[in-house]
């Protein structure tokens, strides 16, 4: 197969975007006039009622962590043109830029003193995330906490008392994005007073109250999960809690004007502002202009970078995927030809249908994988089969290609008519949305083999079409990874480290191993040895039927009596 140097030509061009998605870490100016957002590795200013965005850095990296100071004059933010984080800072309507630390380790914006002077970051210096400050005019920064706070981020200052508002949990700091969760390690809002050296935890909610906000008044506005699992807007009165949103997604990286009129924060990969006063929030609608450029050709390359590929039930055609894009070419891959599929999507899995000219294949849609199908010699349009809010994906056909299995979410495995095309789901199990382990059918299409979880380690089970029953095959506390079924359909094959847990480490070393499904009488290995010397007389034709018909009439029994004890 020729596939080593292919060159293929695509089109690229570029155009305006009316609305932008994917902006992130908004800061609000004091007045609550101007928002500032992170968006393609650079810093954008727009008015808070939305409009056309102005560019304010082109650096080499990416800008991030936007902080306007209470005075409205300066902006301070985060970048790693040279490789790690470090703090910059520069006029808010544009200007020189100064680099003000230059340590090795990263260096995150995340305030302001009150008085303009001073930028609070967080940084991992000393093998400790903690919060530093540092003056506008440069020089050497400051450790705010040289005593028992780990972990500390988040930080904010009260405008009036000498007290530092934070989180110090590595659950806000290393993982803010994972919902739900609930644990030793839940972070709470929490404060330090430099005067009277007292530390005081505000709120005790088993889950998430993090990114604490201040005003100018030392209103203190924060996002918790307590009211239905998702990050809400709360303010602290007092160390009472009350809640201001009721969304049913997520609020991400809250800021509040100095004012305190106006929160700005992420929601649903757009910003939005809450305006304290009324209660109302508003999507802020974002113009970037960018100008269109000719069309051009761009070589594509695949060398090395084909990720999925199926041949054809005829033996004659290959479909593959490379860098998103989706490919046919003859069996040795002498010729080429690109299929076209949605230019916003990523091709990401393809399977042959029965009929030799239909493709399935997955692609990200609206946010989602769903699975598509198309004409394989590119005439057409590809047909969206499934429209599901989950991510559907390992996509493996029976023998005679009339029924599919994937897993769709973190919880589900489908089966899928490929006839009709209806979809159903026939386990739910704790599957993740990643690391995933490719499902597959019995020899006889009867089972389904398949792994999900057990306390982070993976199991194999079997799932029964018929009857719907499923079996836990292993349940040892290791994981057992990577099932195959023996093409007899009497053991199933799987790599295992069978004395280590995978988790939180990796596991040792794995070996493979071989799982009778049940007691078999083994032959003598003289008669085996005997049978290389017997012939038999039978044509290419006699042999395909003969194994048409062993694979049609297979019968597949589990004995789970002692089936650890027949590895």
């Amino acid at each position: 197969m020729t596939l080593a140097f292919l060159s293929l030509f695509i089109t690229a061009n570029g155009f305006a975007q009316s609305k932008i998605l994917f902006a992130t870490q908004p800061s609000i100016s004091p007045d609550a006039s101007t928002i500032v957002f992170s968006y393609e590795s650079d810093l954008w200013k727009v008015p808070a009622n939305g409009g056309a965005a102005v560019r304010l850095t082109g650096m080499d990296g990416e800008e991030t962590a936007s902080s306007i100071s209470p005075d409205g004059k300066w902006l301070a933010f985060t970048s790693n043109q040279y490789g790690n984080d470090d703090v910059y800072m520069m006029p808010v309507d544009g200007g020189e830029i100064t680099q003000l630390t230059y340590h090795q380790a990263g260096d995150q914006v995340e305030s302001w003193s009150w008085d303009s002077k001073t930028i609070y970051f967080r940084s991992g210096r000393y093998n400790r995330v903690s919060a530093y400050a540092v003056s506008i005019e440069g020089g050497t920064p400051e450790r705010l906490f040289g005593h028992y706070h780990n972990n500390v981020h988040n930080l904010v200052k009260h405008p009036s008392e000498n007290t530092y508002f934070f989180n110090e949990s590595w659950e806000s700091f290393i993982f803010p994005q994972r919902k739900k969760y609930k644990g030793p390690f839940n972070p709470d809002i929490k404060s330090y007073s430099l005067d009277s050296e007292t530390f005081t935890k505000h709120t005790n909610w088993e889950g998430k109250d993090m990114w604490p906000t201040l005003d100018q008044s030392g209103n203190l506005f924060f996002v918790s999960d307590e009211f239905n699992g998702e990050y809400n807007l709360y303010k602290l009165s007092g160390n009472n809690k009350e809640q201001l949103t009721r969304f049913n997604t997520s609020v991400v990286s809250p800021k509040v004007s100095a004012n305190g009129k106006t929160i700005v924060f992420e929601k649903e990969y757009q910003l939005f502002t809450y305006d304290v006063a009324s209660g109302k929030s508003t999507a802020i609608p974002i113009t970037i202009f960018k100008n269109n450029t000719l069309t051009k050709e761009q070589s594509f390359d695949v060398e090395n970078s084909v990720t999925s590929f199926d041949v054809s039930p005829d033996k004659k055609k290959l479909a593959f995927t490379s860098r998103g894009e989706l490919f046919v070419s003859d069996i040795k891959g002498k010729f080429i030809r690109q299929i076209e599929t949605n230019a916003l999507g990523r091709v990401l899995e393809v399977k042959w249908l029965k009929d030799n000219k239909t493709l399935m294949f997955n692609q990200t849609a609206e946010g989602y994988q769903n699975w598509f199908t198309t004409a394989a010699d590119g005439s057409g349009m590809e047909k969206q089969v499934t429209k599901d809010e989950d991510n559907n994906r390992a996509l493996e056909l029976n023998s005679d290609r009339t029924k599919g299995i994937y897993i769709s979410g973190r919880d589900k495995l489908k089966l899928i008519d490929l006839e009709s095309l209806k979809t159903e789901t026939i386990v739910e199990d704790e599957f993740w949305g990643f690391q995933n382990q490719q499902p597959r059918f019995s020899p006889n299409d009867e089972y389904v083999l398949y792994t999900a979880r057990r306390d982070f380690e993976h199991d194999i089970f079997t799932y029964h079409i018929e009857s719907e029953e499923i079996m836990n095959l292993t349940a040892t506390g290791v994981s057992e990874s990577d099932p195959f079924w023996s093409p007899d359909g009497k053991y199933i094959y799987f790599s295992s480290s069978r004395t280590s847990p995978s988790y939180p480490r990796g596991g040792g070393e794995t070996d493979l191993f071989q799982m009778a499904l049940d007691t078999y009488e083994e032959p003598y290995k003289s008669d085996k040895f005997d049978e290389l010397f017997v012939e038999k007389e039978e044509d290419d034709d006699s042999k395909e039927e003969e194994s048409e018909e062993d694979e049609s009439s297979m019968e597949i029994s589990i004995n789970t009596d002692g089936l650890m004890h027949r590895l």
